[in-house]
């Protein structure tokens, strides 16, 4: 997990929380405000185990939203691993900055909004195709779904032990 920061065309400040799964590589979800404190974060992360379950581990920065007192009381009730990478080391954490790095070149440079509304869409269509049309070196050149579906078509007994950055 991390945060994206972008600005519309009025010149209000937008933060992105950007969800993937380190396991699939998959986006599991890009919320997009003008605030979201660690509350909104929990209440996305919430929806995402609604259709996957909770992930063994979620790493992230020492940002004040992830390690705010709701956010650990929130990961202790959940038995999640709450995996903080060292100050300064956002190499720690590379699949969720390489990710950002695409979204931020092929969305937000590329694309001058006018409304959140506006941003949620476009960010949202580029997040579904990011995941069914984008094959990943890493993923034997499959897409994050391909690899996902073909993960639970073999494994059908057994979750995967899965890790969101």
């Amino acid at each position: 997990m991390d945060f994206v920061h972008d600005t519309l065309a009025n010149g209000r400040k937008v933060r992105l929380l950007t969800v993937i799964d380190d396991f699939t590589c998959e986006s599991l979800c890009i919320e997009i405000d003008s605030s979201l404190p660690s509350r909104r974060v929990i209440r996305a992360l919430e929806r995402i185990a609604e259709e996957r379950g909770f992930p063994a581990t979620m790493k992230f920065d020492n940002g004040p939203e992830f390690s705010s007192l709701a956010m650990l009381r929130w990961g202790a009730e959940r038995n999640i691993k709450l995996h903080f990478i060292d100050p300064g080391k956002p190499t720690q954490n590379g699949k969720i900055e390489s990710f950002n790095g695409r979204l931020r070149d092929e969305v937000l440079n590329e694309h001058w909004f006018l409304t959140l509304d506006q941003m949620r869409d476009v960010v949202e269509t580029w997040r579904g195709r990011f995941n069914t049309h984008r094959p990943h070196g890493s993923l034997n050149y499959l897409t994050p779904a391909e690899f996902a579906r073909r993960y639970h078509e073999e494994h059908p007994t057994t979750p995967p032990q899965l890790e969101a950055a």
